[in-house]
């Protein structure tokens, strides 16, 4: 039996107020999803950069209808709820942000994360100003769905240029007063950082696991406060990164061990649901 969007919408949101973290992995096709599902996976989750790479473009390089159209295949995919990672929302302004939310809930998401980057390297940030104005029309946007979407709102004063963990804390309370259901700091250097910006607000703390020296262990994050775990492009660069092994082993020695590290089709089958 089908599970409807309602109900999907209601279990995501559950599994934010249940005692621990629970992981969102992110899959990039129909595949992943269904293997990630037969896993076990409560939920997943859209990355845009994985998204992106799996048809040959970088990261920002799909429009919002080639973004919400993968979303819809992840959606279809399997029963699991499924939030979308939305980069800025495909525009500036505070309406285009609202539109996109009304968009991803009518392609079968139930959640979204919405992020403070412009997209221009002179001024990779939005003003704080109007990062909130965006978010908070996100947030009504979600409010009036007839189902709980579940609004991350996503700050990367950590990855550019003079980071600092002050600034993001206060852009997160401002995102959390604008009523985003979720935070998301990408770049957190430390646990002790970590521990810090979810003490500092009260909605749920998504952390990203997937940079180098950044990424912590699920009782690290747990005991820190995180509620959700992404893993972004992580599990893509995994898999790519078994293909190159692979391709480079059969190219430069004629040699074909990988097999024996493989798992099999029949394995891939039944976790998929095939």
């Amino acid at each position: 039996m089908s599970v409807t969007q309602g109900e999907k919408a209601a279990l995501f949101r559950a599994l934010h107020d249940i005692h621990g973290a629970f992981i969102i992995p992110n899959p990039w096709d129909i595949g992943s999803a269904r293997i990630l599902a037969g896993l076990g996976f409560q939920a997943l989750a859209t990355s845009s950069a994985a998204s992106a790479s799996s048809i040959g473009r970088r990261d920002g390089g799909l429009t919002r209808d080639e973004a919400l159209g993968h979303a819809r295949l992840i959606v279809g995919a399997t029963d699991l709820p499924v939030s979308a990672d939305l980069e800025k929302g495909f525009g500036d302004a505070p309406e285009v942000v609202a539109e996109t939310i009304r968009f991803a809930a009518e392609v079968g998401l139930v959640g979204c994360t919405i992020e403070d980057t412009t997209g221009n390297p002179e001024r990779p940030l939005y003003d704080t100003g109007l990062a909130v104005e965006r978010i908070a029309a996100g947030a009504e946007a979600a409010r009036a769905l007839p189902f709980p979407f579940m609004l991350t709102a996503r700050t990367h004063n950590l990855l550019f240029a003079a980071p600092s963990l002050d600034e993001t804390i206060r852009r997160l309370q401002a995102f959390e007063k604008a009523g985003a259901d979720v935070l998301f700091a990408p770049g957190l250097p430390d646990i002790a950082a970590v521990k810090t910006v979810c003490a500092a607000v009260s909605k749920p703390v998504n952390f990203m696991v997937g940079i180098k020296g950044k990424s912590f262990s699920v009782a690290e994050l747990t005991a820190a406060g995180v509620k959700r775990i992404s893993l972004a492009t992580s599990l893509y660069r995994a898999a790519m990164t078994g293909l190159l092994e692979a391709a480079r082993e059969v190219k430069d020695t004629g040699q074909f061990g990988f097999v024996d590290d493989c798992v099999t089709t029949l394995e891939l089958h039944r976790l998929m649901g095939i």
